[in-house]
């Protein structure tokens, strides 16, 4: 799927402004770096030739679907008339949906100021999307404009409001975008969380991190030829050796991925099978594998693997990447609580069921989704699967634990309970250079706490929380 960059233009006095119309203006992109030489790429319209009402249609109902819940988005592309689209179309309307996303809070604000109030779903949307097209997309103000009125014309519900929407925007082309708050792109209440969790300057990478859409992440196989692959792709070797490219489009189409080469993983999820450190030979239980990730690195190093997962179809996509990395593994479709085997594990992974706060850069909706009563119950589910987990570790065997989300309920707390009701474990100690982590990560107990806004030069990474224990 193709997935358009995403800036943050400004002005010297921090103001950001949209393109004006017929006079390109001096922009500077001010978005993490990862390093390497970068192809240029085509931005706005210039990379969706002939995109129309249809699409930011589309866009629209993406946005509110991902606002619903949290696969809304991908469950709306699988359907008309998201499907119907050509690939182009398709391209754009799901790239707009998700600078809407990333820059939702911002977008209102934007709009706040140009309104008494806001107006019905119907209508906010159709503003929504066409800011998100000149805020992110860098779309000429007369096309975002223009369509969103074509747009509002073709709905009952909408149509009394197209002057309403023709002045805001035209407004908004006018006068620019005015200084907006990347923490206005948080829900209130995860951004209060992390404020009093993390203190001010962490919660400002936290914040920055919601304007940003990442570079794709790449894991190579020991076999492969990194360098050839990274020439290829355009990429920067990461620490730890994560692959990351700034290439878009749809990767199943880019250079060594027929061939089993590589697959991507975003080089903070690449840690915790690092962590374990597998030998040839050794055995090691994926209790939550799919889609599968960290169980490639697991028998891309020798290991004789054993994955479960709860769900039929990820299970299948998971036999899938299997098959394309040329891998082995004992793959089940059963939830780790129900599974009744004896076996016990020279190494086991428990990437646990968990909110997922931390994987926004790449998942916004995540943020949307997720409510305060919902972490409660995860971290009950991430309690039982901890103590499943513990007793497939053999004698002297490695236990990683870790979860994507950034709430300490499910990480640092989850932990410290599980080191109490099971003395047998140890906290292992942990090298962040030999594994490719950020050295801030590493916590006082010897865990790792890896926030979004760390690794701010190299373009950060997604949020988790990992720890590596060892059995007596």
């Amino acid at each position: 799927m193709s997935r358009p960059p995403e800036k943050t233009v400004r002005n010297k006095d921090g103001h950001v402004r949209p393109m004006k119309r017929g006079k390109p203006a001096n922009r500077t992109n001010n978005r993490p770096s990862s390093g390497g030489n970068k192809a240029p790429r085509p931005q706005g319209e210039d990379r969706f030739p002939e995109v129309g009402v249809q699409a930011r249609l589309v866009a629209g109902l993406l946005l509110n679907a991902a606002l619903e819940k949290r696969t809304g988005l991908d469950d709306e592309l699988a359907k008309s008339p998201a499907k119907d689209l050509s690939p182009a179309d398709r391209a754009f309307a799901r790239a707009c949906a998700m600078g809407a996303l990333r820059r939702l809070g911002e977008i209102d604000q934007i709009l706040g100021k140009r309104l008494k109030t806001m107006p019905g779903l119907p209508t906010l949307t159709i503003l929504r999307i066409a800011v998100a097209q000149m805020l992110v997309l860098e779309t000429p103000a007369f096309a975002a404009v223009s369509t969103a009125v074509k747009l509002a014309e073709r709905d009952n519900k909408t149509r009394p409001y197209k002057n309403l929407i023709n002045a805001v925007l035209r407004g908004i082309d006018r006068d620019g975008f005015g200084v907006t708050k990347p923490e206005a792109n948080l829900p209130e209440w995860l951004a209060a969380r992390w404020q009093a969790t993390y203190g001010d300057e962490a919660f400002k990478g936290l914040a920055e991190a919601t304007r940003f859409e990442p570079a794709t992440d790449i894991s190579v196989k020991a076999k492969a030829d990194a360098s050839a692959i990274a020439e290829a792709l355009d990429a920067t070797v990461l620490p730890g050796g994560t692959l990351r490219t700034e290439r878009r489009g749809d990767v199943a189409q880019w250079p060594g991925f027929d061939d089993g080469d590589w697959w991507v993983q975003d080089a903070a999820a690449a840690i915790p099978a690092r962590l374990l450190n597998v030998k040839a030979g050794q055995t090691a239980l994926d209790l939550c594998a799919a889609p599968g990730g960290k169980t490639l690195q697991l028998a891309d190093a020798g290991a004789e693997v054993v994955a479960l997962d709860r769900s039929e179809s990820r299970v299948k996509r998971l036999r899938q990447n299997f098959e394309r990395m040329k891998l082995e593994a004992e793959v089940v479709a059963i939830p780790a609580e129900d599974w009744e085997d004896d076996r016990q594990f020279d190494a086991v992974l428990l990437d646990a069921p968990c909110s997922a706060t931390g994987t926004y850069r790449r998942n916004p909706e995540a943020l949307r989704a997720v409510r305060p009563a919902d972490i409660a119950k995860l971290a009950d589910v991430q309690h039982r699967l901890l103590d499943v987990a513990a007793t497939k570790v053999k004698s002297g065997g490695r236990l990683v634990y870790c979860v994507c989300s950034l709430e300490r309920e499910e990480g640092e707390t989850q932990m410290l309970a599980f080191l109490r009701r099971n003395n047998a474990f140890k906290t292992v100690s942990v090298d962040t250079d030999a594994i490719g982590a950020p050295s801030e990560a590493l916590t006082k107990e010897g865990w790792l706490r890896v926030m979004p806004g760390q690794w701010a030069d190299k373009g950060s990474l997604d949020g988790f929380f990992i720890a590596c224990l060892q059995r007596d």
